[in-house]
């Protein structure tokens, strides 16, 4: 006897995933699904999805690493599965950086590639670090990361001595850092007041408007009053002498940007140092400075070595540093080093023994994966201050060639500088062409780059920029299309009706009844300028306002 399936009935694994009823079928996106689904079809489902997304290397909006080696990628992918807490578990990964110096020498003398070296030592020294005992005390960290926070502690010219170990610790990124440093901030200030018989309950830190998001973060969650210096147009970083009028005896720290996210910019930490100095002979306080090297602190070491912004600084206490942006390595790792221990209160680090060991913890979080701290262990032994320094160089250099040729369309203002992040960022000079930053932003999406549009902060928000990030992966090759393409997108943009001239309407102020919000564009056409949410709806509730009381009036008008 024959024995026979229909093709519903038969087995899904023999068919194409395109050929299933998986792929014609809506899954719930907000609930679990009460059945399972082959593997193939979960694969192809989501990955249909993930098509749409834009593409990493073309998103110029991002700090963050969108390139590593096919190397560095394998380590990664090998230790994906590893919790990085679990020292007595992975003591190799635990204690990498103990082998560092040896895995230096290593590929060194025999010159292999660094990859090798780091498979060597994982292979080869397993058992004998096992057997190894760690001191964590006053001597060392408060973090197992001891070598590479020395690497960093050292790129930053910490004050240490020949065997000295550095203070510092990784984290997630510079968000969970800052949080670090600024909880350590408010600790020993809240310990000095309390010695001192004051009052301890109204902290603040004085920051510029153009800081990251992350400083206000902090501010919220932890209590601490955020005290802003507002930025102007021509100057878009922190006023040191304005930010040094705002301290007081409450302030815990004064905050300064190696790069500012809106422009690149460095602040000048120099001067605020000097002056803060006066400022505390003067008072008697002692409030000291972080900075939030996060985008810069892997590039002012190598491009400008004489620029003094950090622990050559007296005043410098604590820094942060994103290993994600330009310590080239994927999204997932930041660094806090402290001048010294005496700047982190003993009380903020905890102890642990309940995974096999007695270790020290000093984060916001607790588990986390090892890969992008073995990717940043490869870049520092596999680059060196070489390798470093060549591709700052070359960021540097074609962030140039951007920015002149943009200049050469004589169509936009560069608001960014030269030293300072391999940032372009630049404005339109002609504000009643009829057209904006925004459009520009949008129209060249449809060419695959993705360059955000956005208002500056307080006293400054009439300015639009649009803003470039010049990042290790992007070479002159793409800059120069870049170039062309938005010479495309401009004469595009020439070619068609100023943006919302179509809209007939002129919203007029209650208060004087003159024309609020418009400017005269090309042809005669009335060209609608962009205003805050808060302005459009007011504008719009007056205008049927306006709108139905005319309709009352002409109702009730006697002809």
């Amino acid at each position: 006897m024959v024995l026979s399936k229909i093709a519903s009935q038969s087995d899904v694994s023999v068919h194409s995933t395109f050929a299933s009823r998986y792929v014609r079928e809506s899954f719930p996106r907000y609930k679990m699904p009460e059945n399972s689904i082959p593997k193939e079809a979960a694969f192809q489902i989501i990955n249909d999805e993930l098509m749409l997304d834009g593409k990493p290397r073309l998103n110029l909006a991002s700090f963050v690493t969108t390139w590593m080696e096919p190397e560095c990628d394998k380590l990664i992918m090998d230790s994906i599965n590893k919790n990085y807490v679990d020292m007595d578990e992975y003591p190799v990964t635990t204690e990498l950086q103990i082998l560092l110096l040896a895995l230096d020498a290593f590929s060194k003398n025999l010159k292999v590639h660094a990859y090798d070296a780091l498979l060597f030592f994982s292979s080869s020294l397993t058992i004998e670090v096992r057997k190894l005992k760690f001191d964590f005390s006053a001597k060392g960290p408060p973090s197992p990361m001891n070598r590479c926070v020395n690497i960093i502690a050292h790129l930053f010219n910490a004050p240490l001595g020949e065997s000295e170990a550095a203070v510092g610790v990784g984290t997630v990124g510079s968000s969970e850092a800052i949080m670090l440093a600024g909880l350590a901030f408010k600790r020993k200030w809240q310990n000095k007041r309390k010695a001192e018989g004051k009052p301890h309950d109204k902290p603040n830190i004085v920051t510029g408007a153009n800081v990251q998001v992350c400083w206000e973060k902090f501010a919220r969650y932890f209590e601490v009053e955020l005290k802003e210096v507002k930025l102007s147009e021509d100057y878009y970083v922190m006023d040191p002498v304005k930010a040094v009028e705002m301290v007081d005896e409450n302030t815990i720290c004064v905050a300064a940007i190696l790069g500012s996210t809106l422009n690149g910019e460095f602040e000048d930490v120099k001067l605020l140092n000097d002056l803060l100095v006066e400022k505390n002979k003067i008072t008697g306080w002692d409030t000291p400075i972080h900075v939030d090297a996060a985008s810069g602190g892997f590039i002012a070491p190598f491009l400008w070595p004489e620029l003094e912004w950090d622990f050559r600084l007296p005043l410098v206490k604590s820094i942060n540093v994103s290993g994600h942006k330009y310590g080239l390595v994927y999204a997932g790792v930041g660094w806090v080093i402290w001048r010294s221990k005496e700047d982190l209160p003993e009380e903020l680090i905890f102890h642990i023994n309940y995974l096999g060991t007695d270790q020290p913890t000093f984060t916001l979080n607790f588990s986390k994966g090892s890969s992008q701290i073995i990717a940043q262990y490869y870049q520092l032994i596999r680059l060196g201050y070489e390798g470093y320094r060549n591709v700052m160089e070359n960021c540097h250099e074609n962030a140039m060639m951007l920015k002149e040729g943009l200049e050469k369309t004589g169509r936009f203002k560069i608001v960014s500088k030269d030293i300072g992040v391999p940032v372009v960022a630049f404005s339109l000079k002609n504000k009643s062409w009829g057209h904006d930053e925004f459009e520009i932003a949008e129209t060249l999406r449809r060419f695959g780059w993705i360059v955000p549009a956005y208002t500056m902060p307080a006293d400054a928000k009439h300015i639009t920029v649009l803003r470039v990030v010049i990042r290790e992966d992007f070479s002159r090759t793409l800059a120069e299309r870049l170039v062309h393409d938005i010479t495309r997108v401009l004469h595009e943009l020439d070619s068609l009706p100023a943006k919302l001239s179509s809209a007939k309407i002129s919203v007029k102020q209650e208060e004087n009844g003159k024309i609020n919000g418009t400017v005269e564009g090309k042809n005669g056409t009335t060209v609608v300028i962009k205003k805050t949410a808060t302005e459009t709806q007011r504008e719009i509730t007056i205008y049927w306002k306006n709108f139905v009381t005319a309709k009352k009036s002409s109702r009730n008008k006697i002809c």
